[in-house]
């Protein structure tokens, strides 16, 4: 069987779930799903009832990480599985402590207890850490870490984006713009229709981008 990728165009998981399959050229039947009008055939395959979720002939997949592995596992033509054991670090630290700071930062009315300022600084060091961090990339060369974190940082980087851009993080500025410019994110960003159950099959990658 083609596997079959549930996705949401904006969601910063399902991004980098799609960028995986990109780059490893990883044909998967996508099926676009609208986050308030869940379909059925996807509530009832995804445990956690969440985007992505990669329908495979071994099982289903309801982790980004574990669907970017899993096509990476493939076909790794660039490379993206080579980096160096920290950067599993790097990527915990944004789904982790960064991820929390980014929604209690972006999403203020969802957590109304919560010290707004706090988050926003907490966001802000890892941003610099990050900074340090960069020379052009993360490590020597792109790596699954790379296309991991960079949803993440441009969600909140699109909070105020003259204020992001004002900040003094001139790595993460041209890290963040050579990514979302080059061609694995625009590929990935294509938009498509909501999947309905009789809709015939949308194939990603489309292997004109």
């Amino acid at each position: 069987m083609t596997p079959i990728l549930y996705s949401f165009r904006r969601c910063p998981y399902a991004m980098r779930a799609r960028m995986a399959l990109h780059a490893a050229q990883c044909k998967v039947e996508l099926r676009e799903v609208v986050l308030r009008d869940k379909p059925q055939a996807f509530l009832d395959v995804s445990p956690s009832a969440t985007v992505p979720c990669l329908v495979h002939a071994n099982g289903v997949i309801d982790e980004s990480i574990d669907i970017m592995r899993w096509a990476l596992k493939q076909n790794d033509p660039h490379g993206w599985l080579d980096m160096p054991p920290d950067a599993i670090d790097w990527i915990s630290r944004t789904d982790g402590p960064f991820k929390y700071a980014l929604d209690r930062t972006k999403y203020t009315s969802r957590y109304p207890n919560d010290d707004t300022t706090q988050h926003h600084a907490n966001a802000c060091t890892f941003l610099g850490d990050l900074d340090r961090k960069l020379d052009l990339w993360l490590f020597d060369k792109p790596s699954l870490a790379d296309f991991a974190i960079v949803p993440f940082v441009r969600q909140f980087a699109f909070i105020d984006k003259p204020w992001f851009d004002a900040q003094p993080w001139p790595n993460v500025h041209e890290w963040l713009s050579n990514l979302l410019n080059g061609p694995t994110f625009s590929a990935s960003m294509q938009k498509y229709p909501q999947w309905r159950p009789l809709d015939g099959p949308v194939f990603f990658p489309d292997p004109m981008l």
